[in-house]
Formats: structure tokens, C-alpha cells, sequence
């Protein structure tokens, strides 16, 4: 007997299909419309309320089981400010990215941030066990 429970009991479809409906419906940024389509023309059949459903029981462990997923950062990265107008108010947008080109993480946009990039290095190094051999910046202040 296992201790953990099965996320997918009880439901009519198995759990191949509604992965497959949540990653295109999460990770393509598709209509829920579009996602009944393209399953339609695999010959699977299932309506858009049931896929937003699906969404929103299994979206938040589809999310964490690709964040678990994710390669493991360079030892370079580039922290990037940019400048951003929402609304007529000059905004920051902080990147990180390694030397692969794989974004590590964005904060923004939050008026007058000055402390923004030292908040970005702050939560990135957070769940690291090593840090960074190299970090640029693109010194725009």
C-alpha cells in the first residue's frame, strides 16, 4: 500500500491526457478553446470547462514538477536592469540570465526600485548551494 495519494483518482481520463491538457494550456499560453481543439483532433474529446478544471486542481504540482525539472544554472550570469513605461510611470524590469541564455529569474515592475537588483541576487541565491563564479551587469546607472 503507498502512502501517497494518487492525484488522478477518480477522474474519467487518465493522467497522460489531462498532463497533456494542462502543459499546452499552461506552457503555450492557449485558450482553453484551443487546447479542446488540438485534443479534438487527436481523437481525445473532453470540453473546455473540464480543462479548466484541470488547470486549476493540477496547474500549481504541473508547475512545481517543471521548477524540480529546470536545468542547473551557469556559473556566469548577467543581471539586466530595464526601463519600462506602464500607465505613463517609469518602471524597472530586473532579468537574470546565465551564460547559456536561460533566464533565471525577473522582478518587476515596482515604481522606484532602486533595491531591485540586490533583491533579485538575494531570492536567486536563496535556493542555490553554490553561487556564481561571474556576475555582470550592464552598469545602466
Amino acid at each position: 500500500m503507498s502512502t501517497t495519494p494518487n492525484l488522478y483518482h477518480g477522474f474519467r481520463f487518465p493522467a497522460a491526457i489531462i498532463n497533456e491538457a494542462v502543459w499546452l494550456y499552461r506552457c503555450f499560453s492557449l485558450s482553453l478553446r484551443e487546447v479542446e481543439v488540438i485534443l479534438a483532433a487527436r481523437g481525445i474529446e473532453v470540453g473546455y470547462e473540464t480543462i479548466r478544471e484541470w488547470g486549476l486542481r493540477f496547474g500549481r504540482a504541473f508547475a512545481t514538477t517543471l521548477k524540480r525539472h529546470r536545468p542547473q544554472p551557469g556559473d556566469k550570469w548577467l543581471l539586466d536592469e530595464v526601463f519600462i513605461r506602464i500607465r505613463g510611470k517609469q518602471h524597472y524590469l530586473w532579468r537574470a540570465i546565465d551564460q547559456n541564455g536561460v533566464v533565471l529569474d525577473v522582478l518587476g515592475p515596482e515604481p522606484a526600485q532602486h533595491e531591485g537588483g540586490q533583491t533579485l541576487f538575494h531570492k536567486l541565491l536563496k535556493g542555490l548551494r553554490y553561487a556564481p563564479r561571474v556576475i555582470m551587469t550592464d552598469k545602466l546607472k
